[in-house]
């Protein structure tokens, strides 16, 4: 339920309708909005009565949530949610690129790819710490020694970076040297995760699950929101299907999930596809389905790069990238 407050309601009747929503056993979350303040009831498992809510001093009226991800909704937050990473709008009216190695390498390799990802206009720099290779034999990743890397993209690019966090007990020393950190889909529902996450400083960008449904996904969201983390973004990456393919783009959730939330929407078609050459046909189409950005792994010398060398694509075809995302600006907006 959401219990909407008249115009301009004082803090003292905020605190009223609070208190009795945790008389009922309940737990209370001011939604913060430009033309309103509303309170969010929260930890119900079925409808709530209103007719002593509607009664306090302050409440305009109470509104039935019907979805059981209640903060993500567009039923409690009806204005899309805009976040700013590094200050860079996620969700505004220009869709970003994120762009990067899928692993930070050397640091020489790293700055090198950074600078020529900043000549090409990138909008964030994306790198992981560890790799999502599985196995004795793959790239495990440079660890938090990575993290001096991604401070000197930042010092000698001026773009703002990104990377995972996947331990609960390193993710606030991650987040300190960073300006914003993802979950990978293989965590999305590590609940210790998620916890940590929603104390951060930073932005946090929740990847869907293999397997996961949209519900599923909105509701790893809804435990962040419920910890009043507010600076959220979501990113499809793809979703197992048993066939041959690595996984399958989901770009008919992308309008799903923009209808149902507020949260903005990337799209990773690099993780989502074994094959580079389908990288920029799949960004190409999820900026047209309306995401808020598309995240691509890219490297100046893709055949080497440590992690994921198949689904990298060059400068020239990021570039190439670019030019549609351009292009796509201008189509009229859904």
């Amino acid at each position: 339920m959401l219990v909407i407050m008249q115009t301009a309601p004082t803090e003292e009747e905020c605190g009223r309708v609070e208190a009795a929503i945790r008389d009922m056993g309940f737990t209370p979350l001011r939604v913060p909005g430009a033309d309103r303040t509303a309170i969010c009831v929260t930890g119900n498992r079925g409808p709530v009565d209103p007719s002593f809510l509607i009664r306090l001093p302050g409440v305009a009226r109470c509104i039935p949530v019907t979805k059981p991800f209640k903060l993500v909704s567009r039923e409690v937050h009806p204005a899309d949610t805009v976040v700013e990473i590094g200050g860079v709008a996620v969700g505004g009216p220009d869709p970003v690129v994120v762009a990067g190695p899928c692993s930070v390498e050397t640091e020489a390799r790293t700055v090198e790819i950074a600078r020529a990802l900043r000549a090409a206009n990138a909008d964030l720099f994306r790198a992981r710490l560890g790799s999502e290779g599985v196995g004795p034999y793959h790239f495990a990743g440079v660890g938090e020694e990575g993290l001096h890397t991604l401070e000197r993209v930042r010092e000698e690019t001026g773009i703002p970076v990104i990377t995972e966090i996947a331990d609960p007990r390193t993710a606030e020393r991650v987040a300190e040297r960073v300006d914003a950190v993802e979950i990978a889909g293989r965590h999305m529902e590590n609940e210790a995760l998620l916890e940590i996450a929603g104390g951060l400083a930073v932005p946090v960008i929740l990847e869907r699950g293999p397997s996961a449904t949209v519900e599923e996904w909105l509701m790893a969201a809804e435990s962040l929101l419920a910890r009043e983390k507010r600076d959220v973004v979501l990113c499809e990456r793809g979703i197992r299907t048993g066939g041959q393919r690595r996984t399958l783009l989901d770009l008919h959730g992308v309008p799903v999930v923009r209808r149902m939330s507020h949260l903005p929407v990337l799209v990773d078609p690099s993780h989502a596809v074994a094959e580079r050459d389908r990288v920029r046909p799949l960004a190409r189409a999820a900026l047209s389905a309306g995401a808020s950005g598309i995240a691509i792994a890219v490297h100046t010398h893709p055949d080497t790069a440590y992690t994921d060398p198949m689904q990298t694509v060059d400068v020239p075809t990021f570039e190439g990238i670019q030019r549609d995302r351009a292009k796509i600006r201008e189509f009229e907006a859904i």
